[in-house]
């Protein structure tokens, strides 16, 4: 069995991710996101989705980089407001 990277923990149905040249071993989603995922440099949150960069700074949202100062940053297109996605 591996141990888990970030808990230590040692688990059958560990798995692996590699990251730069790196491979790093996990129990669970939860610690691969604790150990790999990028924190927002607004409010500290982990980012799980796309994020949005802005002058080398990574933010979960556009809110949080326009708390920086990033005026520009947008989540979405605004003409995509209220717009549903197409279904499958």
């Amino acid at each position: 069995m591996k141990r888990c990277d970030c808990c230590g923990n040692t688990y059958d149905k560990a798995f692996e991710i590699t990251m730069e040249d790196k491979t790093y071993t996990f129990d669970s989603f939860e610690c691969a996101i604790h150990r790999l995922a990028p924190s927002c440099d607004h409010c500290g949150c982990r980012i799980l989705g796309h994020g949005t960069e802005s002058g080398g700074e990574t933010f979960c949202c556009a809110h949080c980089a326009k708390q920086k100062g990033f005026e520009g940053a947008v989540d979405r297109d605004p003409a995509d407001a209220g717009a549903q996605p197409s279904s499958v």
